[in-house]
């Protein structure tokens, strides 16, 4: 199935353009699923509704998109991209792919964190069990997320960052391809478990290293993409080129915040935290031209060194590394719940909350 999402405006009471438009979609042979609807008590009201279409085949979703012009009383005012629907059902239940820490340890160092740690006695095994259970049980509990689990694999301590292991929009799933030879032994298990559960994977062309969704996060209807310490920026229009998402290019400029989720974090209703220090002039122009200043939350290099952006966000509950009170009293003013852990343990390799999760529905 292929989907599009669209808008409508106007005296959609009157005009009975929504029934119209229904019927275009089921005559066409497509399916819909109303998103939003917003209609005024009487006939002179402004109306909106959106919805997304589900067509079998792309002539098909044409098809319906051409047909629907001609109600003019209820404008086509936007196309959004959207993507195809999950393999994982259960539409409404936040999906989150983690990996056990059975193996996980600091066997090697590729990242300024792990340098300060380079051995596997620098790490609690069951502290750090422990505090990937205080995760887990955040995100199911607290947030009301659905978390689905990776088999950890011994020798590839790292599996556990799921975070890095794809970019995954909708029912696509662009695979890893981990610039170190430390973690390139994870892309066959990452690549395996997304086709096992009815994901469409692309692969990047050999040469072109991408870490995921590390350095790909999706803001509204945009991605902002870091590039240079661990992904390739080429890899930035394979990204649009299989999801059809805009990407805006971020170099990431301080080696300490390597991959763009350990010094940026979208929130729900287009709110996003950032540490200023990770970026260079251009990228910071890039999050002030795209982002509302009273959605903006800038952090402070002691919160970001506490991985205060490394966060996750599981619509208006956030889970975080504990220590960034002034930081959490701001986010619970914009209206958010949020949920502090430990994650030292963590940290010692270069990962927290957000590192250890992938959204994957």
């Amino acid at each position: 199935m292929i989907s599009q999402q669209i808008e409508l405006t106007g005296h959609l009471i009157d005009s009975l353009t929504l029934a119209k438009v229904l019927d275009v979609i089921n005559a066409a042979g497509g399916e819909y699923t109303l998103d939003d609807i917003q209609i005024g008590s009487q006939k002179q009201d402004f109306s909106l509704v959106q919805l997304t279409i589900e067509a079998p085949a792309e002539k098909v979703l044409k098809v319906i998109l051409d047909r629907i012009k001609p109600y003019q009383s209820g404008e086509l005012t936007k196309t959004l991209t959207t993507p195809g629907k999950s393999p994982l059902g259960s539409p409404g239940t936040p999906k989150i792919l983690m990996c056990p820490p059975d193996h996980f340890t600091v066997a090697y160092a590729i990242n300024p964190w792990m340098s300060e740690n380079p051995s596997a006695g620098g790490v609690d095994v069951e502290k750090a069990k422990f505090q990937w259970d205080a995760l887990y049980q955040a995100l199911t509990k607290q947030a009301g997320a659905q978390i689905y689990c990776m088999d950890p694999v011994e020798g590839l301590p790292d599996l556990v960052f799921t975070a890095n292991a794809a970019f995954v929009y909708g029912n696509k799933a662009v695979i890893a391809r981990y610039k170190f030879p430390e973690r390139q032994g994870e892309e066959i298990h990452d690549q395996h478990w997304f086709e096992a559960h009815g994901f469409d994977t692309f692969v990047l062309p050999k040469g072109i290293v991408f870490e995921g969704a590390g350095d790909a996060l999706i803001w509204e209807s945009l991605v902002f993409a870091g590039y240079k310490t661990r992904t390739d920026i080429a890899s930035h229009g394979f990204i649009t080129a299989q999801t059809g998402l805009p990407v805006l290019s971020m170099e990431l400029v301080n080696p300490s915040f390597y991959h763009i989720d350990v010094c940026l974090c979208p929130l729900s209703d287009g709110h996003l935290i950032y540490y200023p220090g990770a970026f260079d002039p251009y990228g910071l122009a890039v999050i002030e031209s795209q982002v509302p200043e009273n959605k903006r939350v800038p952090v402070t290099a002691e919160e970001a060194a506490r991985f205060a952006c490394n966060a996750v966000n599981v619509n208006d509950t956030i889970v975080l590394n504990q220590g960034s009170p002034r930081l959490e009293e701001e986010l619970k003013a914009k209206g958010f719940q949020v949920v502090p852990v430990d994650m030292s343990e963590f940290i010692k390799s270069g990962g927290s909350a957000k590192c250890l999760t992938l959204r994957i529905g």
